[in-house]
């Protein structure tokens, strides 16, 4: 529970450090432009570093998770997908997780019987639901913030808010996206909170994005339906950040600053954290590498030469002890050496 409590109060401060910097001091400046800049700049570098790191890693054995039939005879049907055997295969398998998540969507929930009956398993398909409706929500809410950073607006992100806006219920036009982002986050945290296992080895890391990611669905849901804020001013201020020709504009409304602190907070959070398993699953050895031992040798990157002692050179340097304390030796050695 500590980390629930540190993540929240961390929460809570983020929230008030740009109200105060903007209300009690007037601080538009650095939480408009310079805090925005320097967190893209340690996401950009951040995410080059692990992706550098990830690939400078060698894979010494070739170790995939296999869930079904190998590759063998011809009249024995393969798992291409769980028991992957070329590349093309494993392409597969890894789209399929990234798009589709396949493995969560098999995955099963462990639980202890009563009465000495065992461990059971039964389906988990509801976190399945709510991690795709989580990923998918937040791809298209960040899809559709393409338009703050575009002039005039691409036709794709017209195309996606007006598939998003399909309600066309009232002014302004609710995002579907947006409110079940919300409520997708908020069930993934609820699952944190009520499952006694996983809330016992949850630590704040795990909480933090979670409230994190609450604030800033809050705080946009507060400006689109609720607050309001003047649209065209904060693309001009968008657009002169993307230009690198920054411009201040004043009545945006402190909500506003709010909201993009805690989204550079989370862009410079972003590398260093476990939400980084977005670019890891290219890199994951148990995902993406064939299961081919058989057909294909695959060397180990971290084979160094070595200096080979073998018994011949061993049995020539120890002949004479061998002898006296009786251990047999192989008379061939002897005569190719010239020791009788």
């Amino acid at each position: 529970m500590i980390g629930i409590a540190y993540a929240l109060i961390a929460v809570i401060i983020l929230i008030l450090v740009p109200w105060v910097g903007v209300q009690g001091l007037g601080l538009t400046y650095l939480f408009g432009v310079i805090i925005p800049y320097a967190a893209m700049a340690i996401f950009f570098f951040g995410f080059l570093q692990r992706l550098v790191k990830w690939s400078r890693i060698p894979n010494p054995f070739k170790i995939p998770t296999t869930g079904g039939q190998q590759k063998s005879l011809n009249w024995i049907r393969q798992s291409k997908l769980d028991n992957p055997s070329s590349t093309s295969q494993v392409i597969g398998r890894v789209l399929s997780e990234v798009f589709l998540f396949r493995s969560l969507f098999r995955n099963l929930s462990p639980r202890v019987g009563t009465g000495g009956s065992g461990v059971t398993y039964a389906s988990a398909k509801w976190l399945w639901v709510f991690a795709i409706l989580f990923h998918y929500a937040m791809f298209t809410t960040l899809f559709r913030h393409l338009r703050f950073f575009t002039n005039p607006v691409p036709f794709p992100v017209r195309f996606v808010e007006g598939i998003d806006g399909w309600l066309e219920v009232g002014i302004p036009q609710v995002m579907v996206s947006g409110l079940v982002l919300l409520c997708a986050i908020s069930l993934l945290l609820a699952r944190r909170l009520v499952i006694p296992r996983l809330r016992y080895i949850s630590l704040m890391n795990d909480f933090f994005p979670l409230f994190l990611l609450i604030a800033i669905a809050t705080t946009g849901v507060l400006m689109r339906y609720i607050v309001g804020i003047d649209v065209p001013s904060v693309k001009q201020l968008i657009m002169g950040l993307v230009s690198f020709r920054p411009v201040m504009i004043d009545g945006i409304g402190q909500l506003f600053y709010i909201h993009i602190f805690l989204v550079s907070t989370l862009l410079a959070y972003f590398p260093f954290s476990k939400m980084m398993h977005s670019l890891g699953i290219f890199f994951s050895p148990t995902r993406a590498l064939a299961n081919n031992n058989r057909a294909v040798h695959h060397e180990n990157p971290w084979n160094y030469p070595v200096k080979f002692h073998t018994y011949g050179a061993f049995e020539a340097e120890f002949r004479d002890k061998m002898t006296e304390a009786g251990i047999p030796l192989d008379d061939t050695l002897a005569t190719s050496t010239g020791k009788e």
